[in-house]
């Protein structure tokens, strides 16, 4: 048996056009525009969260010139720490030039103690004890030399005394501390090291 629409009346025919129309539309929305919609969803989430990386990306490319003068100044900054703190290899030198300080300064070096070293975070202090002979104007322009020398000493603990017998070219004993600031390197990180872990 034959089904015909145009059998049916014209009000039947347009109802039943609508419910096909709508069964339609329905199915394209469910297996195709809501899939589509919610697939456009999750690229737009992604876009938006891509443009904020973007924004954030070029206002660091904006200030990449200030960081690099901010580097720039703290290379500046290690360069003149280096120039009045020496490495641990320069210790050595720098002993000598307190020696030589004090002989241009008409002092007898009668002893000679360096303590221990005292590390810091960023630099190490090693204290020395010195034992010297000599007049109270030779002092003072030993600590005047020492004041002025490029690198950092720092002189306490001063103790004098009158000698019991003075002669012209000793009048005093003077005992003090200079002490000497080392600068300590950072150690790289050994190659496979992580950190607060063992190398692999």
């Amino acid at each position: 048996m034959q089904l015909s629409l145009s059998g049916l009346p014209w009000k039947a025919q347009v109802g039943l056009f609508v419910v096909v129309s709508a069964l339609l539309a329905g199915a394209f929305y469910y297996f195709y525009a809501e899939p589509l919609m919610a697939d456009i969803a999750i690229r737009e989430k992604k876009l938006a969260t891509m443009r904020v990386d973007i924004d954030k990306g070029v206002a660091t490319a904006r200030r990449l010139p200030e960081f690099r003068r901010q580097v720039a100044e703290l290379e500046a900054r290690l360069t003149a720490l280096r120039a009045v703190l020496p490495e641990q290899k320069d210790v050595g030198d720098l002993l000598r030039r307190i020696q030589t300080l004090a002989t241009q300064s008409n002092l007898h070096i009668t002893g000679f103690k360096p303590a221990p070293i005292v590390t810091k975070q960023m630099h190490a202090e090693w204290p020395i004890t010195l034992e010297l002979d000599g007049t109270y104007h030779n002092l003072g322009r030993f600590f005047d030399q020492v004041a002025k020398f490029s690198r950092i000493i720092n002189v306490g603990g001063i103790h004098i005394k009158a000698n019991d017998k003075p002669t012209l070219d000793s009048t005093i004993t003077a005992e003090c501390v200079a002490t000497t600031f080392v600068l300590v390197e950072a150690k790289a990180p050994a190659k496979g090291a992580r950190p607060g872990g063992k190398a692999n």
